[in-house]
């Protein structure tokens, strides 16, 4: 019997124009494994619908009759399907609010769910994602950010002519860009130094480093932090990189530090981060979190220190109310930022001379849509032979499915699998 794969048209916003699947991917699927493809129809998807029809796709606005249905953000409740196998970042592990409604519906249609987060090694690292492209446009939009700041403080700044990510053909014509900012960084100075604060070292924050690293860039640690402030400050030809890692984030209530306790027992750890805050420029976050960790910005913190130099916050992560307290709404590339005044706890849309600016677009790695996908598509290929051929009414131990895609099952017949019986507790 045939089997079909559903590509589900993207429709969340007017920049999402990712696919799962690119079309080149698609002819190999259908040549080396007889997959056929269902392709919903768009017109801002990036790749085009003939693009789909000569890799062979039907190109219909009807892709029930599809054994897989595959997408990149969530399936809206209305449009969920009995008895079917989602592919999809779901965004409900952390038992997000706004998406129960829609994990609910898979329930009671009896659907089977696998989330794209999930599919992970052994290690725990994630193997499909986007994360590269939302540091490599994370760093930029950042850049760009600091640099209208400059320039609203009075100070001209090479940062300036960074244009935001999407404005950019491609991720090498903006390196190329801005390798050529660092080159005249090199020569002329600059006329207010910056240090760069990193948390984490993901991909993300490998990638967004990567972005900052084509500049005349110094790396120091956390612990020299204080110790080069001043050597920073009167150094006009380079700007300065800082990497943050969990034991220099938080620090064990009692006790030495441990990575492992600190995921298993975030309880048993509070945040130091305030202690590095007085001498950053910018800080540029990309660690994963929920509830259960410390916060490293509080607005407690700020309101007691007011007058801190930080003036930029590339929210990576863009957790509402989270690790950054003031990250409190996503934004669009359309309109990337807004302003917290720590003085009287207000916010203003855009940039402003005063107060700390946050950038916090939430889907990064649509401003590179073509490349982001491709790689994307890259490694999800590969998995979805086995998926569309699984007997789903197996037992969960019986499934045939690489570890990683098991791990990464969230919903089995409309149960939740072991891993996530956790989650019973959102489900109201």
């Amino acid at each position: 019997m045939d089997k079909y794969v559903g590509i589900r048209r993207e429709d969340k916003n007017i920049w999402e124009r990712r696919v799962p699947i690119v079309p080149s991917d698609m002819e190999w699927l259908s040549r080396e494994h007889g997959i056929h493809f269902i392709t919903q129809p768009s017109d801002i998807r990036v790749f085009e619908n003939s693009e789909y029809i000569d890799a062979g796709s039907i190109v219909d606005e009807n892709i029930i009759p599809a054994d897989l249905i595959v997408a990149v953000k969530e399936i809206p409740v209305d449009l969920i399907s009995a008895g079917k196998t989602y592919v999809y970042f779901s965004h409900t592990i952390k038992g997000q609010d706004y998406n129960m409604a829609m994990l609910k519906k898979l329930m009671k249609l009896k659907c089977n769910l696998i989330d794209y987060e999930r599919i992970v090694n052994e290690k725990n690292q994630r193997l499909i994602f986007f994360g590269k492209y939302a540091g490599y446009a994370g760093m930029i939009e950042t850049l760009h950010a600091f640099g209208k700041k400059l320039k609203l403080q009075g100070i001209d700044n090479s940062f300036e002519e960074i244009k935001q990510a999407f404005e950019y053909n491609s991720v090498e014509e903006a390196k190329s860009h801005i390798r050529h900012i660092g080159k005249k960084i090199r020569k002329t100075g600059l006329p207010s130094p910056g240090i760069f604060g990193f948390t984490g070292y993901g991909n993300v924050s490998q990638a967004a480093q990567e972005i900052l690293d084509l500049m005349p860039v110094k790396a120091i640690t956390p612990d020299d932090l204080e110790s080069h402030f001043d050597i920073a400050e009167n150094d006009t030809n380079h700007l300065y990189k800082v990497v943050f890692a969990e034991q220099d984030m938080v620090k064990s209530i009692s006790g030495p530090f441990n990575l492992q306790e600190y995921y298993d027992h975030p309880e048993k750890y509070k945040s130091q981060f305030h202690k590095y805050l007085p001498f950053l420029s910018v800080i540029v976050n990309c660690i994963y979190w929920t509830e259960a960790y410390p916060r490293l910005l509080t607005k407690k913190y700020l309101a007691n220190n007011p007058d801190i130099e930080l003036s930029i916050i590339g929210d990576i992560s863009v957790d509402i109310d989270g690790s950054i307290e003031i990250t409190n709404k996503a934004t669009y590339p359309d309109h990337p930022t807004y302003t917290y005044n720590p003085h009287d706890a207000t916010y203003h849309d855009g940039i402003i001379k005063n107060g700390i600016s946050i950038m916090a677009i939430d889907n990064l790695p649509c401003e590179f849509p073509k490349e982001s996908s491709s790689e994307f598509s890259k490694i999800l290929k590969e998995f979805i032979p086995g998926i569309i051929n699984l007997d789903f009414d197996v037992p969960f131990r019986e499934l045939s499915l690489p570890e990683p895609i098991k791990k990464a099952l969230i919903l089995q017949n409309g149960e939740l699998t072991d891993d996530y019986q956790y989650m019973n507790k959102f489900i109201k």
